[in-house]
């Protein structure tokens, strides 16, 4: 049996599913109101957390912070202003897409909930607009329609801090500084797209977070110039502490609505373990909505017990890195390429001088799977030697973009895919 057959077979037989009333039909009003139903979820939990004025007033700090990495918006603001932060700007990304007409696959899955992922570190209300704008200059400017351009679009927000700290973090006027902010916001907006449509050669499609390096590159490119006029940022580590107990709950609560809503939708799991996950991989095409969004809980699941078995803490950067893994369970990723790069991690933190629980450790072990696709492709040896160096070169990049650029573990992904892949492949083919 064909691929083209087997794809059809599989195809009456989830018709005869949906009309026998068995599973929900993935249309794309029941995919977005999926999303969106998330989304509000979170927002509407933060008042489980702190009251109004609470989230109001933490809401204010965020939004005014410099935002350099790492900055933990539960430091800055506080839990619930930091889950409303992630509620409203997961919604405004749905709302962006449909307002384009953008159709929920995978990828614009993954890049809703990164973008949800990263409002707890980084990214809000103030400094994701002028990168937004940027690239819908950059689509004026190509005459495209700004639809082909949302991806970058919402990935390239990733810049945010860069916005922030040009803001508020250098000391001078205000007014001046929204508008210096803001001026070079737009100019990182305009240049992404080229990049990007550039820099996935570099890394022959095995970092997931494509954006993340060109991001990474076009952060080391700014940062560059500022530093010849004497600017630079502070090293900057704002974390909290103490929430495990709540959080591991609210998370485990969250993936495993995610596998019910997934089983909702539709039911088999397997089919989808057989994929590299080398880009462009998308699930929801191949594999469906439902079982999509299985995947996305399960590895939700197993990233949170993760950072619990090697008693690390939860906080607005592990939850961010959390949310990304399952982002791009609509993209990529699995439970069977995600784990070579944790055991490479987590072999790399027992050897090296950086504690197995240490926050850049953990962002590490969770972000470094956007090195998913050379454990997919080459085997899982392959992958634990890809966690493994991957430690190595995300602690010695940030210094690069003096922390602006949020995605540092897909820019140091991007670095080492380029050097190991060609390596991995000239020994194999002897």
């Amino acid at each position: 049996m064909n691929i083209e057959n087997s794809v059809s077979l599989k195809g009456n037989s989830v018709a005869k599913d949906i009309a026998r009333g068995k599973i929900l039909e993935a249309n794309e009003k029941n995919k977005y109101s999926v999303m969106l139903v998330y989304a509000i979820l979170i927002l509407v939990s933060s008042l489980y957390f702190n009251s109004p004025y609470e989230i109001f007033a933490g809401m204010r700090a965020i939004t005014i912070a410099p935002s350099i990495l790492v900055t933990d918006y539960m430091v800055v603001g506080n839990l619930g202003a930091a889950l409303f932060n992630s509620g409203l700007l997961m919604i405004i990304s749905i709302t962006i897409t449909k307002l384009n007409k953008v159709t929920m696959n995978g990828t614009v899955i993954a890049a809703i909930l990164t973008v949800g992922g990263f409002a707890f570190f980084g990214k809000n209300i103030y400094n994701i607009w002028s990168i937004l704008l940027g690239i819908y200059i950059f689509s004026r400017i190509q005459k495209e329609n700004y639809r082909k351009f949302i991806l970058v679009a919402l990935f390239g927000t990733a810049l945010g801090p860069m916005v922030s700290q040009l803001s508020f973090g250098l000391g001078i006027n205000l007014f001046y500084g929204l508008i210096l902010g803001n001026i070079v916001g737009i100019i990182a907006g305009i240049i992404l797209p080229s990049l990007a449509n550039h820099f996935i050669k570099f890394h022959q499609g095995f970092n997931i977070y494509n954006i993340g390096f060109t991001a990474g590159m076009a952060g080391s490119f700014f940062m560059a110039i500022f530093r010849s006029f004497g600017v630079e940022n502070p090293q900057t580590l704002v974390i909290a502490e103490g929430y495990n107990n709540i959080l591991s709950i609210y998370l485990s609560i969250l993936f495993l609505s995610m596998i019910i809503v997934g089983y909702l939708f539709n039911s088999g799991y397997k089919g989808l373990l057989k994929h590299t996950g080398r880009l462009v991989d998308d699930f929801v095409i191949t594999e469906g909505f439902g079982i999509t969004f299985i995947n996305m809980g399960l590895l939700g699941l197993a990233s949170t017990l993760y950072i619990l078995l090697v008693e690390g803490q939860l906080n607005g950067p592990i939850i961010g890195g959390i949310f990304t893994v399952v982002a791009f369970g609509a993209f990529g990723k699995h439970i069977k390429n995600i784990i070579p790069i944790f055991i490479g991690v987590y072999i790399a933190s027992t050897l090296q001088i950086w504690d197995i629980n240490a926050t850049g450790a953990l962002l590490a072990a969770l972000f470094g799977t956007t090195l998913a696709p050379i454990a997919g492709v080459f085997g899982w040896k392959m992958g634990i030697l890809a966690g493994f160096l991957h430690m190595s070169m995300v602690m010695n990049v940030g210094y690069l973009h003096g922390g602006m650029n949020l995605y540092n573990n897909g820019f140091s992904g991007g670095l080492l895919a380029a050097i190991l892949v060609p390596i991995i492949t000239a020994f194999k083919e002897v």
